[in-house]
């Protein structure tokens, strides 16, 4: 028996909205004979719902999926099974990193590297350890902070789906009033004309 047959199986869920690169990871993955993938998913709200059903040990999700996105998969599986989140993503954008990892992402990084190296890092998170793209991590030390107050964040959070005013201020118990002028303070420090723009440059910085 060769130590890699001798390794136990690990169970993968594979998520990416891209079913080309999605079947080709898989099929490449699955030459690996210490990795199962059990499931393929399109989207987020799909690899949330079948992890849930099949318990798997590792979950690989793309940063980039319509209805939830990678890291907002991993922060709603934290709650409620086991398994351990890798997420790759074609634009490693080093605020982003911060939010993987404040999600309690195990593993991040991009998707440059080739399958080979997925699954060593497949392997690694599996047996407990984390995993950060060397060069992602540094970036990361290097980017800039965040200029947004706590109550400034929230309010981008509440309305980051194209929420109303209203709507935001029903949700952090607020004034509508009151979340206009965060609005217009979030505006004035990142320099962008709408909330909108906000939501997407703090999102992309990692700080929502």
């Amino acid at each position: 028996m060769t130590e890699e047959t001798a390794r136990p199986v690990i169970r993968v869920l594979l998520a990416d909205d891209e079913g080309m690169i999605r079947s080709a990871l898989a099929a490449l993955l699955r030459l690996e004979g210490d990795i199962d993938v059990i499931a393929e998913c399109a989207d987020g709200l799909q690899a949330v719902a079948e992890a849930e059903r099949l318990q798997p040990d590792v979950c690989l999700l793309d940063l980039e999926m319509p209805g939830l996105d990678g890291v907002e998969v991993a922060e709603r599986l934290r709650r409620t099974i086991a398994a351990r989140c890798v997420v790759v993503t074609r634009h490693a954008r080093p605020g982003v990193l911060r939010r993987a990892l404040s999600a309690g992402v195990a593993g991040f990084l991009p998707k440059s590297r080739d399958a080979g190296e997925v699954a060593a890092v497949i392997r690694r998170v599996a047996a407990g350890a984390r995993y950060v793209d060397p060069e992602i991590a540094a970036d990361a030390l290097s980017d800039e902070r965040c200029p947004l107050t706590d109550r400034e964040l929230d309010v981008l959070r509440a309305g980051r789906r194209g929420e109303t005013t209203a709507q935001i201020a029903r949700a952090l118990s607020l004034a509508p009033g009151t979340v206009r002028n965060h609005v217009s303070a979030i505006l004035a420090k990142l320099a962008v004309d709408t909330r909108q723009q906000a939501v997407l440059l703090s999102q992309d910085r990692g700080w929502i």
